[in-house]
């Protein structure tokens, strides 16, 4: 606690990079290792989109429109897991909301290719709550 000159006590907030080697390191390569699992999994998709197969599934979409999904998401999570390496206030925000976007497509994603979806969508769990738990500063108690 450090005390200003008013004699008012505060908290130091805690950041990433004030973290630096604990959790916001475990977040940043759990986001890391997602968005390039994505990324493999986009390019896999755009490149053969035959390689996965559904029958009736509600979510059914060309499986190109779903690599293109699977590619942007995982662009923006290799980009949030390095916002949140090196220490960037966006970092752990962007991290958190692009963490559950692919949450949600990964479950979404779950017939064509179960055990992948899970691994993914178990990082991106991992690497939300570490974030929301471990990372974001919230306002002072």
């Amino acid at each position: 606690m450090t005390e200003t000159p008013g004699g008012v006590r505060q908290r130091p907030r805690a950041t990433a990079q004030a973290l630096g080697g604990g959790p916001a390191l475990f977040a940043g390569c759990a986001l890391e290792l997602s968005g390039t699992l994505s990324i493999l999994f986009g390019v896999s998709g755009i490149a053969d989109d035959t390689i996965f197969r559904s029958s009736r599934y509600v979510y059914r979409f060309d499986l190109t429109a779903w690599g293109w999904l699977h590619l942007v998401i995982g662009v923006g999570l290799v980009a949030a897991g390095l916002g949140v390496l090196a220490g960037k206030s966006w970092g752990a925000g962007v991290g958190i909301a692009l963490g559950a976007v692919s949450l949600i497509t990964q479950f979404m994603f779950i017939p064509y290719y179960p055990v992948w979806s899970v691994i993914v969508m178990t990082l991106d769990l991992l690497a939300i709550w570490t974030l929301a738990r471990f990372v974001v500063p919230f306002g002072d108690d």
